[in-house]
C-alpha cells in the first residue's frame, strides 16, 4: 500500500477505504455495507468493497437525503482531516444543482406541513380531546 510517506497519493486503493478515507462515511466497515447494499455507484454502476480507485472515476455516494456525484482526483488510503479530505474528490456541477434544487424543495414542503412551536400543555391538551371526542 503506502511506504509511509504521508504525501503518497497514488497508491492503490480500495472503494471503501477510499470512501472512509475521504469522509464519506465514519467507518470502513459503514462503506463496505453501502457498496454492497447497491448504493454506491462507480463509473455508473454497482461496485464491490475491493474495488480498486482509479483517478477520475466518477462515483455516487448517498449523503443524507441526497446523493453526490463525485469525480475521483486523488487516491489516498489514509483518513485526514476533513479540509485535506475533500481535496480528494471534487463534486459535479450536475450534483451540486440537483442537491439545491432538492434543499429547496424540502424547504417549500415544510411550509405545506406545519408543526407547532411547542407541545400542547395540559389544558390544551384537555381541549384537543374534548374536541376530538365531540
Amino acid at each position: 500500500m503506502s511506504n509511509g510517506n504521508p504525501d503518497d497519493t497514488d497508491v492503490n486503493v480500495r472503494l471503501d477505504k477510499w470512501l472512509w478515507a475521504a469522509r464519506f462515511f465514519k467507518t470502513r466497515s459503514i462503506a463496505r455495507e453501502m457498496i454492497q447494499a447497491g448504493k454506491v455507484h462507480y463509473n455508473g454502476q454497482r461496485a464491490k468493497p475491493g474495488k480498486t480507485v482509479e483517478r477520475g472515476a466518477m462515483i455516487k455516494v448517498p449523503a443524507g437525503w441526497d446523493i453526490k456525484e463525485v469525480k475521483v482526483l486523488k487516491t489516498s488510503d489514509k483518513r485526514q482531516s476533513a479540509a485535506l479530505a475533500q481535496g480528494l474528490y471534487k463534486e459535479t456541477d450536475k450534483s451540486i444543482a440537483q442537491r439545491e434544487a432538492n434543499q429547496a424543495a424540502r424547504k417549500l414542503s415544510a411550509f405545506h406541513s406545519p408543526r407547532p412551536e411547542h407541545r400542547p400543555d395540559k389544558k390544551q391538551r384537555r381541549q384537543i380531546i374534548k374536541f376530538k371526542q365531540q
